[in-house]
């Protein structure tokens, strides 16, 4: 089962070093936040860099990247820091430290350009933060994995990741406020970007 953690944490630390940044990145950000505002507070966010489709801000395409580390009150924060806990660091073993980093970042970019196509500058004012995307982009990743490369996966784990997807995309439909389209987006930009990592990017 590749999904359980075995490590200490001092092993974690050595072995998930882009997981780790990013798990201090978000919870820096979160305090950074409830000090200038809180972070369900709208103007805090467009502050720190929340992606949106505000006229004057939409044209700022660093949010893209920024939303990720921003998050809507404690909930969402522990949400998705406990599946890049728990979930994230077999990937990051299995591609390296930066072909890793470069499918987490790209997997949330592909899901927040979807999430800003169906929001276009005009429409109800739409504002987008967190790491679903980018965390989706793992998922699609090991969803590759579990289709095509089964020999790197248990069935247990295939199991697993399997009931994940199916709750993540009940629960993304059915609860209001959930950016469906970075989901969905994420999984598959992170699907397409595993799949163009191992063939272009080998590890030697």
């Amino acid at each position: 089962m590749i999904f359980l953690r075995y490590e200490s944490w001092r092993s974690y630390l050595r072995y998930y070093p882009v997981t780790c940044l990013l798990l201090a990145a978000n919870i820096i950000m979160f305090i950074v936040l409830a000090m200038n505002g809180g972070s369900t507070n709208p103007n805090a966010l467009l502050k720190y860099g929340a992606l949106t489709n505000i006229p004057e801000l939409a044209g700022q395409g660093w949010r893209l990247f920024t939303s990720m580390f921003l998050h809507r009150g404690f909930d969402h924060l522990f949400s998705n820091s406990f599946a890049i806990l728990v979930f994230a660091p077999p990937l990051e073993r299995l591609l390296g430290w930066w072909r890793y980093a470069l499918l987490y970042l790209g997997s949330g970019l592909v899901g927040n350009l979807i999430s800003m196509g169906l929001h276009p500058v005009g429409t109800d004012i739409h504002i987008s933060v967190g790491a679903s995307g980018a965390v989706y982009g793992v998922y699609g990743a090991f969803l590759y994995i579990a289709l095509l490369q089964r020999h790197l996966m248990d069935e247990s784990s295939r199991k697993t990741l399997y009931s994940l997807l199916i709750i993540g995309v009940i629960y993304s439909v059915l609860v209001p406020k959930i950016n469906l389209a970075a989901h969905l987006g994420g999984l598959v930009g992170g699907f397409f970007i595993y799949g163009l990592i191992i063939r272009l990017l080998k590890r030697r």
